[in-house]
């Protein structure tokens, strides 16, 4: 991994530690590079009322906002388990809120990134704020 890339790593994988997930034991840590160049983390965060827990990409993204940064230059979401662990419909939709289309999604575990992926290839054609100009 590149210097950049490993930052990210570091901050998902120290965010996976924190999840809270009593229910369904998978722990997602995420970190996002703000436009700034920032790192910005979040973890899952389950709740006894399934439908209402976060998603890590949702709490890494809520991060962002807070310290100012407004765009998603790239994000690394870090699970265990023998599947990708890519960001689901809803979190990739709220990526697209803030990413461009050729936004780096990086995929990993604790062997290391397994996958990449853009924005448009987990989202293609997506609805998103230039559709409401």
């Amino acid at each position: 991994m590149t210097q950049p890339l490993d930052e990210l790593f570091d901050a998902a994988r120290k965010a996976q530690g924190q999840a809270y997930a009593p229910y369904s034991r998978f722990r997602v840590g995420a970190a996002i590079r703000g436009a700034s160049g920032r790192i910005h983390a979040g973890c899952n965060v389950e709740n006894a009322a399934y439908p209402v827990g976060t998603c890590a990409e949702a709490g890494a993204l809520a991060a962002m906002l807070l310290a100012g940064d407004r765009a998603v230059a790239e994000i690394l979401v870090f699970a265990e388990g023998p599947e990708l662990c890519t960001p689901c419909g809803a979190c990739r939709q709220r990526l697209r809120e803030f990413g461009a289309a050729t936004m780096a999604i990086h995929v990993a575990g604790p062997e290391g990134v397994r996958a990449r992926f853009t924005l448009a290839e987990l989202l293609p054609h997506a609805f998103g704020p230039d559709n409401l100009s």
